[in-house]
């Protein structure tokens, strides 16, 4: 038998500057400007520069060449402006699901498990007798038999209705989530980019459900002064805009969207890093955002209140670690009966992808 073999490693021998290599690099500076390919390969340069990214046989501009050749960028031919591709936007995708999956200690198996154990689709560790009605797939033949042998003994084999042992097995349930997006100003205030690790965690699920949970569905409202709903398409190019913080009204809309969805359960994330400041009445904005405002807080409590009674639950990620907000945030999860976690950027991804994948709170009915 051949074992392995060792050799001295070699840091020289490491190849650098190759297209995949470069090619990650890319999609991750393309998270940063927003989709502008211009921008990010300007970045690539100056990285390039500094850290000597490439080589003499394969520099920046083969690089470039490759992206429009392997159909990653397109170049207008009279004005020189580089745009990306669905291609290029669906590996960025790729990559975020990739760096906040991997992170994982452990991952569900595709779906999500209630707590109510029947006919269901998956096999469990439960057992018990044959009744009349269960559908003949859900027996154990070799328990079964075994059963019989033990009962009636082996020598005149007999196998009765007693003898039947039935495999009990959990329902897979569909999940209609919405996810929210605050793009206020905040989000980029202090020095701290927030909205770019927002980004990438609404691109990583919806990449994990198109490819691990195509039956469920997944809806992306952003809410600034208003709330409106963006596709996935759109994620790579959001940017914050000067806006307050209308929480209400993106509530408002996420509830609107799952109540036209058929699915048994419905949920809403939302990602923010502040206080709700902002309403809109008849037409115009009523804004404030000094402190807490009773009139915008009050508002915003009520359409918690009113997501319960429509048995939509709201997982609340605060991105912030102010204690008035946490109150805010503890008083807004106890009225709608939902979940809240404080959590740092670096940790957001994980902390929506646990909650997604292990989410057994709601029970098929």
């Amino acid at each position: 038998m051949r074992g392995f073999r060792f050799s001295d490693y070699k840091p020289g021998d490491t190849p650098k500057g190759g297209f995949d290599e470069l090619l990650k690099l890319f999609s991750e500076l393309l998270n940063y400007t927003a989709g502008d390919a211009a921008e990010a390969l300007s970045w690539l340069n100056e990285l390039d520069k500094q850290y000597k990214l490439t080589n003499n046989d394969y520099g920046i501009g083969n690089f470039i060449d490759d992206l429009k050749e392997k159909g990653y960028l397109t170049e207008d031919n009279q004005t020189g402006e580089f745009k990306i591709t669905a291609k290029t936007e669906q590996t960025i995708r790729k990559s975020a699901l990739e760096e906040i999956f991997g992170k994982l200690k452990k991952a569900g198996r595709g779906n999500h498990n209630s707590n109510q154990s029947g006919i269901g689709e998956e096999k469990n560790a439960d057992r018990r007798e044959y009744n009349f009605g269960d559908s003949l797939d859900q027996i154990d033949m070799t328990a079964s038999i075994h059963n019989a042998q033990i009962n009636h003994g082996i020598g005149n084999f007999t196998l009765t209705e007693r003898d039947l042992e039935v495999e009990e097995k959990d329902f897979k349930t569909l999940t209609s989530t919405v996810l929210m997006i605050d793009i206020s100003h905040s989000m980029i205030l202090y020095g701290e980019d927030r909205i770019t690790p927002a980004k990438k965690v609404a691109m990583a699920l919806a990449e994990l459900i198109k490819t691990r949970y195509p039956k469920d569905t997944l809806d992306i409202v952003v809410f600034g002064n208003d709330a409106w709903p963006i596709s996935v398409k759109d994620l790579p190019y959001l940017q914050v805009g000067p806006y307050h913080t209308n929480t209400y009204a993106g509530l408002e809309l996420a509830a609107d969207l799952l109540r036209r969805r058929k699915t048994h359960n419905k949920q809403i994330f939302m990602i923010t890093d502040g206080k709700p400041t902002c309403l809109k009445e008849n037409g115009k904005y009523y804004k404030n955002s000094m402190g807490l405002d009773r009139k915008v807080i009050n508002k915003t409590l009520n359409m918690a209140a009113q997501c319960k009674r429509l048995k939509i639950p709201i997982t609340t990620f605060m991105i912030a670690k102010d204690p008035y907000l946490q109150q805010f945030v503890r008083q807004f999860t106890q009225i709608n009966g939902g979940r809240a976690f404080y959590s740092s950027l670096t940790g957001l991804g994980e902390y929506i992808f646990e909650d997604y994948i292990k989410n057994r709170k709601r029970t098929v009915r």
